[in-house]
This record gives structure tokens, sequence and C-alpha cells, in this order.
């Protein structure tokens, strides 16, 4: 069952119409004449669309058509995309995988490393948004049918202006936007707030993917209505491991393996306390190597140096530091859920590590540093307490009580994720019905030979 009713009764208040007669042919070429000036909430833009009785323009002559060619919809995305974070890339490459399976269609990533989404994606284009300049990320935009803003957590305070900059630019060139799955917070900041505000309002659809965002998006005043849907790396597949991945990375398949996530404080995660979590982490895993035998394994979700440097000063806090490991291979996000799939329980700070848990029915137990991870602890109904309410007893007790009831968490995590999954492809579903909305799906390039409209 879908989140809360259908697609069609979301869609309904979006001002975004159906392309009829006073719709304007497309060009023949992309980023030609591409847009009429913006329209805000409340009104219907002119689109670019297949004529609707109205006479054909392409090449130099009004009425000259060859034939009708099949044109994908150019379709970009937007967000903190780049091989930096592997929760982020799961994202991106779950909302490519559901957009090639539903149809042909032209995709654009603004990427901080466009080389690194290239070598990683199946993308026409990525774009090195970082080195962009506002008119040269303008250029890009124009040329766009639709902009995808998301998912993930960038919305909040010190980067949300940053990310917003292309939905600003296509909210002026008349592209519409779908605001994609995301997170929000913490935003404190009252101009940050507002100008948040103002972007998503002039989006066709906004779609979080927990709780605690829809209620702040709410809060700040966003005037479109904000839908709960799902995180899109709940819809990543396992990929596979090189045969000898598990021997270089010196893992004792004859110990149990138990996997362990850290972050770094910041923006995003503010009142992290590195020290008292530091700790909390070198106590869990020394308890979990004396009473289950097992080996730790840190997991760095992030490809900078920061995630492994919280992973190993933890490390050097443990008695038993010679059981535990950190990751050194580059792998892709499919190949790390596949990697999860080989641990016993975990114990995690980030968020996709415990969505890869859950895919691969791994028990955990979360340290919730954000409102997006408290959020999918209440979809998977895990009660866990705040992080400033932890302390080393309460910790152990929890993971000392989550392992003798591992096998009813599993049972737990295996009822509620179908729904959780069920609501991520709803998200899929709005933006598909978007594209059929704006007519892109049918549209087709016309070529010069006299003849008459062929719409």
């Amino acid at each position: 069952m879908l989140a809360s009713g259908s697609i069609n009764n979301r869609l309904k208040a979006r001002p975004w119409r159906r392309p009829t007669a006073t719709a304007r042919c497309l060009p023949p070429e992309p980023g030609a004449a591409r847009r009429a000036s913006a329209g805000g909430p409340g009104n219907s833009p002119v689109a670019f669309a297949p004529c609707a009785g109205i006479s054909c323009r392409s090449g130099k002559e009004e009425g000259r058509v060859t034939r009708r060619t099949p044109i994908r919809p150019r379709i970009g995305i937007t967000g903190s995309y780049g091989g930096l974070n592997l929760g982020d890339e799961a994202i991106l490459k779950s909302i490519i995988t559901q957009l090639r399976a539903t149809m042909p269609v032209d995709i654009r990533v603004f990427s901080r490393n466009a080389e690194d989404t290239r070598r990683r994606h199946d993308v026409e284009q990525a774009l090195p948004v970082r080195d962009m300049s506002r008119a040269e990320a303008r250029d890009a935009v124009a040329e766009l049918d639709l902009l995808i803003f998301g998912g993930g957590g960038i919305l909040y305070d010190g980067e949300a202006e940053l990310y917003l900059r292309e939905v600003s630019l296509a909210h002026e060139l008349n592209v519409p936007v779908i605001i994609y799955a995301v997170s929000a917070g913490p935003l404190r900041s009252r101009t940050v707030r507002e100008r948040v505000a103002e972007a998503l309002s002039k989006a066709a659809i906004v779609t979080v993917r927990d709780r605690p965002g829809r209620r702040l998006l709410e809060d700040i005043g966003v005037r479109r209505e904000v839908l709960l849907t799902a995180d899109p790396a709940l819809l990543l597949e396992p990929e596979p491991l090189n045969g000898d991945a598990l021997l270089r990375e010196g893992l004792d398949l004859s110990r149990r393996l138990v996997g362990f996530s850290v972050r770094e404080p910041g923006p995003a995660a503010p009142e992290i306390d590195v020290a008292h979590y530091h700790a909390l982490l070198a106590n869990a895993a020394d308890f979990i190597v004396d009473r289950w035998q097992a080996n730790i394994v840190f997991v760095p979700m992030e490809r900078g140096q920061m995630d492994v440097q919280h992973s190993h000063a933890v490390i050097s806090r443990m008695q038993n530091a010679n059981h535990a490991t950190v990751l050194k291979g580059d792998y892709s996000a499919g190949q790390v859920l596949s990697l999860i799939g080989h641990f016993q329980f975990c114990v995690g700070m980030r968020l996709h590590i415990l969505i890869f848990s859950a895919l691969q029915h791994v028990p955990f137990i979360a340290l919730p540093y954000s409102p997006k991870v408290t959020g999918l602890l209440q979809d998977l109904g895990i009660d866990v307490p705040p992080l400033d309410n932890v302390n080393t007893g309460r910790l152990l007790a929890l993971i000392d009580q989550s392992w003798d009831s591992r096998a009813t968490l599993k049972e737990h995590i295996a009822q509620r994720l179908p729904q959780l999954q069920d609501r991520a492809r709803e998200t899929h579903a709005l933006l598909v019905q978007l594209i059929r909305d704006l007519g892109l799906h049918r549209r087709t390039d016309t070529a010069n030979t006299q003849g008459s409209c062929p719409f």
C-alpha cells in the first residue's frame, strides 16, 4: 500500500498542466529557444511540446516536416553527487536505474566530480557543478526538460543555498522541478529557511524521505504539499564483489563480523560530541569482541579521509584493537551492500549503513545523530534513545539485548522493509506521472520537408 493516498490524488493540486493547443512545438536542437518567461506557483507556464492543432515550425520554414523522431526527455539530476558519499551514490544509482527501466531518457547529472560520475553511472552527461559559473549553469539548465533535486540530506544550514542554485535557475527558465525524497535540517538561519521555502514552493512536486523533514518544511512555510515517500537507496541491488575481496581486506570468516560506521561533525550534524561518541563506540566494540568472539569492521561511507580518520580514532581507544579493521578497497554502493551481507550485526551512525543492513536483513542498532536517522528508525518501528542520552552502560545493555533478540529483530525488519520500499517506488511513480503530464514522453523531433503538421 502506498504511504498516503493515490498518486493521482497527490497530483490534483499541482499547477503544471498537460500541454494543450497553446503549447509550442519543440525546437529541433537542444537548447534552442528553450523557454518562455518563468511562471510562479499557480500559473500555467507555456511549455514546449508537440503541436496540438497549430502549424509546425521546424527548420527554416513553417509547415516543413519530413518525419517524427522520438526525442528522449532531457532529465537533470542535482544533489550531493560525485563519489564522495556512498549513501548519495546509492541514491543516484537507484534514481538512474528506475528511470532507465521506465522510458528512454537523456540523463544529465550535476556532479562535484564529473569524471567519477561518468565512470560509475549510466548517464549521458556529468557536469562539474562546483566549477561552473552561474551563467554556465544557467545554460546547462536551459537545455533540460525537467530537473530532479535530490535525493538525500541536502537542505541544511551552510549548504542549502549552494545546492539550490540550479533549482533557482530552473524556476527562472520555467523548467519544471521535482524535489525527490530529500531530508531537511538543521535549518536555524532565518534567511536560509526563507530561501528554502521559496524555492520548494515553486516546485511541481515536493517529496521527503522522513517525517522530521516533512514537519520542518511545513514549519518553515513551504506552500506546496510535502509528500512523504522514502529513500531511493532502499531500492538498491547488491553488486558482485571481486572473488578475493574479503581475503584482501583480511576478514576472518571463521569469526563473526560486526560492521561499524562513524561520521564527522559538520553542518549536517553540528551537535556531535566527537570524544563522547568515540568512547561509546570503542567500549561497544570491545564488548562485542569479548562477548561474541567477533571482529569489528569499520565501513567508511565517505571516500574522503574523515570517515577513515574517525574509524582509526575509535580503534586507537579499543582494548581489542587487534580485532578491528577499516575497509580499504574502493567499492561501489552496491558492492558495500554485498559486503554487509557477510556481517552478523551492525552498529551505525550513518543513515545508509543502516539502510544497507536493513536491505540485507542484518540486525543493527543506531546512534541517531540526526533527524533522518531517527526517521528511519521510526519507519522500521525501532525504538532507540537519543544520542545525547546514551552512555556506555545503556549502549552495552542495548547491544546485549539486541543480540539476544536478533532473530526477532531480523523478522521485524523483514516485515517493515517492503512498506518502505513501496514508498520509495512512489517517488519514482510521481516523477513518471509528472513526465507524462508534461507530455515529455510523447515528444518527437521534426525536420525540413514540405508537409502538414504530423500531430
